[in-house]
Parts: C-alpha cells; structure tokens; sequence
C-alpha cells in the first residue's frame, strides 16, 4: 500500500486510516476513521483529513500524519514554550511553515511576543486551516502581531534582513518541497537572521526510526553553532517512540537556564498546558543513550566536514 491508497474500508463496513510513512521499513500503524471530511488526490499528493475515533481530526499528506487534534498540543507545546522561556525576552519569532496555525497559537499566548513572522508557501494551507482546522488554531491568523508570509521559506531565509530572537522551523519530513528546509545553506541562512541570544528550534523526526534525520541536522548544526544539540517530546501520533527538536543557538546560557528561573518565567507569562512545564522543559534535554550516540556521531561528523 502506497502513501496515496492510505484510506480502506474492511469487510465489515468500518473506514480505516493506514500511516504509510515507515511502510517500507516493516512498520505502520492504523486508525479507525468514523467521517471522512476532506480527500483531494492529485497526480502528485494526497491530502485527507479524517475524524478519528481515538485521536479525533487528522490531518495526513501521502500517508504520513501530520498533526492530530488529539495529541497537538504536545508538539506545539514544546516546539514554542521551549525556546521562549529559556530566552526570557523574545519579542520577534520566525516561524517557517506551520501552516495549520498550531504553533502560531502557542507562540502569541507569549505578550512579550510582540511580532511573529509566518511564512507558509501555499496560501491554500491556510484557507484550509482556518476551514477545517479552527479549534486548533483559535483564531490566530486574525492577531495583529502575526504577519504572514506567503513565500517558499528557504528562499525567504536567503533574503530577508531583519533579526530574530527565535526561529522555529514547522516543517515536513526531508522529502519533496520540505527537504530544502533539513540542508546547511537553509540554516546557515537562518543563523544569519538571529539576533546575538538568538534560538534555533527544527523538527527532526523520530530517532528511532529516523536516526539520519537528526544525525545530519546535528552535523550541521556543529558547524554553524556554539550550542548544538536538541530535547525530546513524546507525540503520541508520531510513531516511535521519542520525537527529536534539533536546537541552535550561540548563546550556550538558554539551555542551561535553571528551574527556578523556568519557573518564574512560566508563572509571569500566566500559560495555560497539558505537556509542558518546567520541569519537563529540564528534562527534555537529558537524551537517552542512543539518541546522544546519534547527536554526537552527527556533531563529529559536522566538524570534521
């Protein structure tokens, strides 16, 4: 079964969704579907959106999840909190991708936050979002501090001048439109737009799964900045156990702001979570043995390169 056959009815009558993405290493995983609201294949794509009994609206591409709203909040959670408490001050954000307005949402329930740049590449993700997506996003393409960008994100990396104090990449696996955003010119095009204590935060897969996604994400990194490494999250939807954010910065202080800061911090910006605290915020960085062999191999071979 390809990316693109991922919706089957059984003998019996019931729909199911089938998660293709891991297919052809031996593993995939299924979903009982109780509506189908969207399903547009095209010569190139499939793109469907699913109401599910156990992880209530999903939404795939070519049979590869891409958000639940069952378990979002986890990775938008930590895609955002993350970096902006360790930071402290961050008033300008970068988020590359994104397009269903999750993490745009998290980022803004920030008021330190006082502009947040979205580029998105096809306007119709957003049409989308708004139509299907709405008790995800809450409304946030409406917030007058975010400016969206329609534009392909690396080559608004390329040009843009302005400075950022957070940079978060929302993107796709590293295959088709989305592997342009995994490559060393995208990031080094990304550490030039951060401001001095600036943070870089990408989404680097499933390590367990996916070990070369963080490993070169890591060996780039090792070349382009001082703090190189990444934290974890466990995204239900995201089969495989721990899911990796690659992290950047040249200031090594943002990992290493302690708890009591972390906490002061959470409680002043008054956030509302079901994953993230400070103390995961701590905790999320101490990797498991062989997700540090795979960071260190990957950062070993960024510096010999």
């Amino acid at each position: 079964m390809s990316g693109k056959d991922s919706l089957t009815r059984r003998p019996e009558g019931s729909i199911w969704y089938r998660e293709t993405l891991h297919e052809a290493d031996g593993f995939a995983t299924e979903y009982r579907v109780s509506e189908v609201l969207f399903d547009s294949a095209t010569p190139h794509q499939r793109l469907i959106v699913v109401d599910t009994d156990c992880f209530g609206r999903l939404v795939a591409l070519d049979g590869a999840t891409q958000v639940t709203m069952g378990d979002e909040f986890v990775y938008h959670e930590m895609m955002a909190h993350v970096p902006l408490l360790a930071h402290g001050q961050a008033e300008d954000v970068l988020i590359i991708g994104g397009g269903d307005g999750g993490l745009a949402e998290e980022v803004l329930k920030h008021r330190s936050v006082r502009r947040l740049v979205m580029v998105e590449i096809d306007p119709g993700v957003i049409d989308f979002a708004r139509a299907h997506l709405a008790d995800l996003n809450h409304g946030c393409f409406d917030d007058p501090r975010l400016e969206l960008v329609i534009s392909d994100g690396k080559d608004y990396a390329a040009r843009a001048a302005e400075r950022f104090d957070l940079i978060i990449v929302d993107s796709t696996d590293p295959v088709g439109p989305g592997e342009v955003l995994f490559t060393r010119p995208f990031y080094a095009d990304c550490r030039r737009l951060m401001k001095p204590r600036g943070i870089l935060v990408t989404q680097n897969g499933v390590p367990f799964l996916q070990p070369a996604e963080l490993e070169n994400t890591m060996a780039n990194f090792a070349q382009l900045f001082t703090d190189a490494g990444c934290y974890l999250a466990v995204v239900p939807s995201y089969a495989g156990g721990f899911m990796a954010l690659g992290w950047g910065s040249d200031d090594p202080g943002n990992r290493e702001v302690p708890l009591e800061v972390l906490e002061a911090r959470f409680a002043a910006a008054d956030l509302q979570t079901r994953y993230y605290t400070p103390a995961v915020h701590k905790a999320a960085f101490a990797l498991p043995a062989f997700i540090g062999a795979i960071v260190e191999k990957g950062k070993r071979a960024g510096r010999v390169g």
